[in-house]
């Protein structure tokens, strides 16, 4: 008889724990869709811009230093703070926190990229 009474309850006791585990599971479901996810698109945003500056382009530091890329390296950047005295600055890549204005170099590279498709279609 006792054994019975503890084999019912070890049923009891397994949808019992499950019921107690499924607020933590929604809960990290939820954490994970209303902030991790959000997060790592945020990061994967924030690389791709930092990957694709170049030379002449305005940004501003995590300081809130505002200059234009003289030299684009590794893992630094050397800025141009002021174009009278010729000031600059040498800055980790990473503390670049936004691109004010891009350069036109890029967007004359673009341009003759996609010349260079069109006259293969053509052809």
């Amino acid at each position: 008889m006792l054994f019975l009474l503890q084999a019912a309850a070890g049923k009891q006791s397994s949808t019992g724990m499950l019921t107690m585990l499924l607020p933590f599971i929604l809960m990290f479901v939820v954490m994970y869709f209303l902030i991790l996810r959000p997060q790592k698109k945020k990061e994967k945003d924030r690389k791709a811009m930092i990957s694709r500056i170049r030379k002449n382009d305005r940004v501003v530091t995590a300081g809130g230093v505002h200059g234009s890329i003289v030299t684009v390296r590794e893992h630094e950047v050397i800025l141009r703070v002021d174009d009278a005295k010729d000031v600059k600055v040498k800055v980790d890549r990473s503390s670049i926190v936004s691109v004010l204005e891009v350069s036109h170099d890029e967007d004359e590279e673009e341009a003759k990229e996609i010349d260079k498709e069109s006259g293969k279609e053509t052809k």
